[in-house]
């Protein structure tokens, strides 16, 4: 609670999203730092993982032919259904394209993709490094949260304090970027085109944090989280909005390769999330 009132409300009141620049660059640099330290304790845990004991500080490394310890490149269970709406969440950037467009230097249409296409690659390179040398270092036994894994094993471990320390200030430094437009959206809808007013802006951000306060507090597993929202709103923006609002823009007839791609869009973001969404709903009433 303190964090939030002292780090996050600070940043979120900010009226222009050009202003939280610097903040996300050093969030990414705290991303790039996990990222790395991910790569090198990779040789820090052996496998098999030992079971219920922690590993000494000294770093191990393990030939061991175990089956248990063998890569495979599709894994099929019900942990899938949070895959594809996880990875969709991940990279869900849409709702910020406008208002970092409005706010560049003499901005252009050229100049924006050349932003997001830098943006999308940088963020790609940490989700693939990380997510890759974390399942190489535990396995079938990675956790959802992948800092979660290096508890047990690696409890007293200082650079994976540290690392915990710069994921935690990469999240709060991360907020406010996400809750920009969140926010524009809710005042749009409250007062349409109307000046600005900071009554507003206040209350709606307040308000906002305080949502997302209660659920990082009561939600006892990120995965569902972003199981659901991924599945759900991130799988609309990224797959079945585009290819509609293509489909709607364009004029181009039903049976030219363009229109054929955004309809295959449409259909894959519905049936993905439909999907995952239910296999999500049986997996919870099965738990």
């Amino acid at each position: 609670m303190l964090v939030t009132l002292c780090v996050v409300l600070p940043l979120a009141m900010l009226p222009r999203i050009g202003f939280l620049s610097y903040s996300s660059s050093v969030a990414f640099l705290f991303m790039v730092y996990f990222s790395i330290v991910v790569v090198i304790k990779k040789w820090s845990i052996p496998c098999p993982l030992p079971q219920n004991q922690t590993i000494p500080l000294v770093s191990q490394f393990n030939n061991s032919s175990d089956p248990e310890c063998t890569p495979k490149l599709f894994v099929i269970s019900s942990r899938s259904a949070y895959a594809v709406p996880t990875m969709a969440f991940s990279f869900l950037c849409h709702t910020a394209v406008l208002p970092i467009y409005c706010e560049l230097h003499r901005p252009t249409k050229k100049k924006m993709q050349y932003v997001a296409n830098v943006g999308i690659s940088l963020s790609f390179l940490i989700y693939l490094v990380s997510a890759l040398f974390g399942y190489l270092t535990f396995y079938e036994h990675v956790e959802s949260e992948l800092l979660l894994g290096y508890n047990q094993y690696l409890p007293r471990d200082v650079v994976v304090m540290s690392v915990r320390c710069a994921i935690l200030l990469a999240v709060l430094l991360t907020i406010p970027l996400i809750h920009f437009p969140a926010r524009k959206a809710v005042v749009m809808l409250i007062r349409g085109d109307r000046p600005f007013s900071w009554p507003c802006h206040v209350v709606v951000t307040i308000v906002l944090l305080a949502v997302v306060l209660l659920l990082a507090i009561y939600v006892p597993d990120i995965r569902n989280v972003f199981g659901v929202v991924g599945s759900t709103t991130s799988t609309c923006l990224l797959f079945v909005y585009p290819g509609l609002f293509y489909l709607r823009i364009s004029g181009d007839p039903l049976k030219s390769p363009q229109a054929i791609s955004a309809v295959a869009l449409v259909v894959f973001g519905v049936l993905v999330g439909l999907l995952s969404l239910c296999v999500i709903i049986v997996t919870w009433a099965q738990e």
